[in-house]
């Protein structure tokens, strides 16, 4: 591993450790390691996704992912009409859009194919990071005028419409813990610098909520089991919720229900480090230049929904879900491409469970 003072950021970090007392929670570590301005991950390079990137994702296949996205919502918006009818606007709110590509796969589709309804049509970003708005921008081109960009999900205004995002939430910052026998507690790992690498440590206190789990689980948890919690993406999907006045909160993601993050064969947890579409062995090495990703607890989300007033109506396979959708694009009345080899290659993609199909989850929650 490189020493921590290789690097701007590893050095930055380091002085931050040392500070804390030697140590510092792990979320803290991967909140600055992605998103650090100008030297984050997500912040130095908009390619870092696609075949000459780290990673794939539905986006990067092609344009079909947005035209199945795009065709679905403009089925949510048309029958939210009664709703939104003294202002006769609808709202696509997107969050971490990225480079903005989805949103130019939709918008386009719109365009061409619910010209009507793309009248009446203001896209939202949501997007704190001046560099990816920058790149959003550039993205969109002649979509700019219908685009509006904001810092943070509070700043929105009451959405009618759909509040989305496409592999967000397993890029938020995650706690990890994890499960001392001898004390039957929880304890959670932190970083430190030891020989001038960074290292795991335990930390002197538990910074963040433990999951709840029955006495019976726990008493079969091997000693070391690890695991993530993600307080920040279940706080964002409540803020989410409050903004929608009705429609759609929507998210496609790496994730698990609660009770899949506990079985033997994630002893050590759902956190990857990705770097040229493999997985890197150490996720502490060379912080900024490489992915780092924890499965996204679609269980918690679903119940910070609920409780903010959402009814669930998705938790499902996207394999499931765009399935659906284009069994509604074979109607006669339906407005859609036509299905040549390229698109069919896609939904392969998209759908296969040795692709993106079992990988991503679907979670949908309405508003009526």
């Amino acid at each position: 591993m490189n020493p921590p003072g290789s690097t701007e950021l590893a050095q930055r970090l380091a002085a931050e450790i040392a500070t804390a007392g030697g140590a510092i929670p792990f979320a803290r570590f991967m909140e600055r390691a992605l998103y650090e301005p100008g030297l984050g991950y997500y912040e130095r390079d908009r390619r870092v996704v696609g075949k000459r990137g780290d990673f794939y994702t539905s986006v990067s296949v092609g344009s079909l992912f947005g035209e199945l996205l795009a065709f679905q919502f403009a089925d949510w918006l048309s029958a939210l009409t009664g709703a939104a009818e003294s202002a006769q606007r609808f709202q696509l709110v997107e969050a971490g859009a990225h480079d903005g590509r989805l949103a130019r796969d939709i918008l386009s589709f719109l365009a061409q194919w619910q010209p009507e309804l793309a009248s009446r049509l203001d896209y939202w970003i949501v997007e704190p990071s001046p560099a990816r708005q920058a790149w959003q921008r550039e993205t969109l081109g002649s979509h700019g005028g219908q685009v509006r960009w904001f810092g943070a999900v509070d700043d929105l205004p009451p959405v009618c419409g759909v509040i989305l995002s496409n592999e967000l939430l397993d890029a938020f910052p995650v706690h990890r813990l994890g499960w001392d026998t001898a004390r039957q507690a929880w304890f959670e790992w932190g970083v430190g610098v030891e020989e001038s690498s960074f290292r795991w440590r335990h930390l002197a206190e538990v910074t963040v909520c433990p999951p709840e789990l029955p006495a019976e689980l726990l008493a079969v948890l091997p000693d070391g089991f690890t695991t993530e919690v993600c307080p920040a993406a279940e706080a964002w999907w409540r803020r989410a919720a409050g903004r929608l006045a009705a429609g759609r909160l929507f998210t496609a993601d790496y994730g698990l229900e609660a009770s899949e993050f506990f079985l033997p064969q994630r002893a050590n947890g759902t956190l990857r480090a990705y770097a040229r579409h493999r997985f890197a062995e150490d996720v502490l090495a060379e912080p900024g230049t490489q992915d780092l990703t924890a499965h996204v607890n679609f269980s918690a989300l679903q119940a910070a929904g609920q409780a903010a007033g959402l009814t669930t109506e998705t938790l499902s396979h996207q394999r499931r879900f765009l399935t659906d959708i284009l069994g509604a694009t074979q109607r006669p009345e339906a407005r859609f491409p036509a299905w040549d080899s390229a698109r069919v290659r896609q939904f392969q993609t998209l759908t296969h469970p040795e692709h993106l199909g079992r990988a991503f989850g679907i979670l949908t929650q309405f508003r009526p």
